[in-house]
Parts: structure tokens; C-alpha cells; sequence
């Protein structure tokens, strides 16, 4: 079995409507993770929440306000990194980060 690794998680919790200089925030955090040389990021669309106004988001009020949430696992120094730049990118919504351990699964060649 494969030895787990410390590794960070970063969770960036945001709204599908939000941008960052003009191209939707989850894509441009996204390309940016790819660009700094990321593990990997993968976004999932929410059914509905809220956040700091309380104010509800749902897809079926206002269609593209729908909540998003950003992951990325990598290893503590590469989570470390990229966190400012994120942050730096994000005008409204919430950024956590958890300590982890990682399994680097592989089974069939990429």
C-alpha cells in the first residue's frame, strides 16, 4: 500500500457569478493553479447556501449564482504558495485550508 504524505487541502468558496478580470473566478483560479504548476483543482457547483450577508444562492432563483467550491490537495508547501495568490483573486468569499494526508494512487500508465 502506498504511503500517505502530508498534503494540504484548499477549499475557495465562492459564487458561479463572481469574476476575476472579466473570465469567471473558479476558471481563472483554475488556470492559475495550472500555471503555478498545481497537482490538481477540481470545482463543484452547489445546490444552494449562503454565506457572510446571508443571503441565499440558488441556481433556480437567480440562474449563475449558484454556490461553487474550488479543491485543490497538494503537498503543505505548494498549498502555502498559492494560497496569496488566490486570495489576491477572490473579492468576496472564503478560503479554508485543512491538514491532510495524501495517497498518491496510480494504477494504469498517464
Amino acid at each position: 500500500m502506498p504511503q500517505a504524505t502530508p498534503a494540504k487541502i484548499l477549499r475557495v468558496h465562492v459564487s458561479a457569478a463572481d469574476k476575476h478580470e472579466g473570465t469567471p473566478l473558479y476558471e481563472a483560479i483554475v488556470a492559475r493553479c495550472r500555471e503555478m504548476k498545481i497537482a490538481g483543482a477540481t470545482v463543484f457547483e452547489g445546490l444552494e447556501g449562503f454565506g457572510e450577508t446571508a443571503a441565499m444562492h440558488r441556481r433556480r432563483l437567480i440562474p449563475g449564482d449558484q454556490p461553487v467550491i474550488i479543491v485543490v490537495v497538494d503537498s503543505p508547501a505548494n498549498i502555502d504558495r498559492l494560497t496569496p495568490a488566490i486570495e489576491a483573486m477572490v473579492g468576496a468569499g472564503v478560503i479554508a485550508i485543512s491538514e491532510a494526508n495524501m495517497i498518491r494512487v496510480q494504477k494504469r500508465e498517464i
